[in-house]
């Protein structure tokens, strides 16, 4: 009797789930729909891609060499790598000691500071883009690979400490004592213990950052105006717009297949460890 009303409950369950899963299914297949359909238009032809017979006239590999090359696409790509990976190392840098200290140590004021990081997730980036403009103009500091990594640091610092600032109160106060008892200074016990124990949390906000940087369109447009420092995200739609001219729309499909990879790819395979990060503060907290 227990073991038909435990099935019961479960069918019920079930049936009460199916909507959410219809929507979850029927969601996931319009997004692999499109981005197959986006991945044939840049194997394709533009003549192939209006008449609606992809691949009619064969396949076109030569469509992702001409983005490459011709539309600059490899010059975009790797500004910014460049950028996100020395943003994401910065952050990194400049935001775990931070946290680490907001979270252990206790001094007239933290709340203050912790308030102060709070509210700045609030400021969008475009309010400070105009005192931004005139500094660094006035600096004579436009044009400069270091200044847009700078700024992404800058801008991403807040978050990252916010982020991180549960998983550090998180982590037990006893693997400090027991290494304070060894000998180990403060520093070396952030550095050797504590950082390999909030690698979860580091990660988590790594991703983040990476997919926010590597997608950022408007503080590069603004400072970085030369052709060979522009990132993906402005030389896409520089691409974009050139296509009232060209008409290569296969080519800037192979541009935007080569945009959206790797985030695309990070996602996939970093999932879990998002997941595991974020419901671990959560879980913990």
């Amino acid at each position: 009797m227990r073991s038909r009303l435990t099935a019961f409950i479960r069918g019920s369950r079930r049936k009460n789930l199916l909507p959410g899963y219809v929507a979850v299914g029927l969601w996931c297949l319009f997004t692999f729909v499109l981005i197959g359909w986006i991945i044939g238009a840049s194997f394709s032809t533009t003549k192939d891609i209006f008449s609606g017979s992809l691949f009619k006239s064969g396949f076109h590999p030569e469509n992702y060499v001409k983005a490459l090359f011709t539309h600059k696409v490899g010059v975009y790509f790797v500004n910014s790598i460049l950028y996100t990976l020395a943003s994401c190392l910065g952050i990194v840098l400049v935001s775990m000691p931070a946290a680490y200290v907001l979270a252990r140590f206790p001094f007239k004021g933290d709340r203050l500071v912790q308030n102060a990081f709070v509210s700045a997730l609030g400021i969008p980036a475009i309010m400070i883009i105009m005192p931004l403009f005139a500094v660094i103009t006035a600096s004579g500091l436009t044009n400069s690979r270091m200044l847009l990594v700078v700024l992404y640091v800058g801008i991403n610092v807040p978050f990252t400490v916010f982020f991180m600032i549960t998983f550090f109160k998180n982590i037990p106060r006893s693997f400090e004592e027991a290494a304070a008892i060894d000998g180990c200074g403060p520093m070396k016990t952030f550095w050797v213990i504590i950082m390999p124990l909030a690698q979860p949390g580091i990660i988590t906000v790594t991703i983040f950052n990476f997919i926010t940087v590597w997608n950022e369109y408007f503080m590069a447009l603004i400072f970085a105006n030369k052709t060979s420092m522009r990132p993906v995200a402005v030389g896409l739609y520089s691409m974009i717009q050139s296509m009232r001219y060209t008409g290569d729309w296969a080519g800037m499909f192979a541009a935007v297949v080569i945009v959206f990879l790797p985030t695309f790819l990070l996602y996939i395979f970093m999932s879990e460890k998002i997941i595991a990060g974020v419901t671990s503060g959560a879980i913990k907290g």
